[in-house]
């Protein structure tokens, strides 16, 4: 048997397959919280039987998971293209912009996210995963300062890039869990915008 015998091939169908459980099994854990589904209600979600779960996925867990990685690596990807935006320099006001505008979109992915953190405190392999896409985020951010030293100066109180990183990070993990209780979205984008240009700026609407 020849090595693409042996491989299962993976059809248009099977990926779209897929695609919908993800994203039936999204809605529902927003709705209702991982630990209170189950793999029936993603199935009658996505419409499909238990069958075509189980060819895609050998658990709940490994679903979720999936989704977390699946919208963790699309957020870290919008963060880095915001702050590549400016080129060599660095608008730090229009930056923050782009990035509250980025990270704030969808209470459902905060409540997923939400669900994961529990969930990972309670189970260190999941909190490798969930420090990997904090890592990943919090690297997108340094890379982009890194590349406008001498052009934006960071207040010295931050100490160093990975300093401002951190800080921008701890930011938005502030600001949005007083958003899953109010729900307004208008306030915590403002109030996020005015932490991240004092963070980053010395404070003014203008980077320095």
């Amino acid at each position: 048997m020849t090595t693409e015998e042996a491989a299962p091939r993976v059809t248009r169908r099977r990926v779209r397959t897929r695609a919908n459980l993800l994203e039936a099994a999204f809605a529902v854990f927003a709705a209702k919280g991982f630990g209170r589904v189950s793999i029936e209600e993603v199935c009658e979600a996505a419409g499909y039987s238990r069958g075509a779960f189980y060819s895609n996925f050998d658990s709940l867990d490994e679903l979720f998971f999936a989704l977390y990685r699946q919208r963790a690596d699309l957020i870290a990807d919008q963060v880095s293209g915001a702050l590549a935006l400016d080129g060599p320099d660095l608008d730090v006001p229009a930056a923050v912009d782009r990035v509250t505008e980025v990270l704030l979109l969808d209470l459902d992915w905060l409540l997923v996210k939400t669900d994961f953190l529990v969930h990972a405190a309670r189970d260190p392999q999941v909190a490798e995963t969930l420090l990997e896409h904090r890592s990943r985020l919090r690297q997108a951010v340094a890379d982009r300062l890194a590349r406008a030293q001498g052009l934006a100066r960071l207040p010295a109180v931050l100490g160093d890039i990975d300093g401002a990183a951190h800080a921008v990070v701890a930011a938005y993990d502030g600001v949005t869990t007083q958003l899953l209780l109010d729900k307004d979205v208008d306030g915590a984008r403002g109030w996020l915008k005015q932490l991240l240009t004092a963070l980053l700026t010395d404070g003014s609407s203008t980077s320095r």
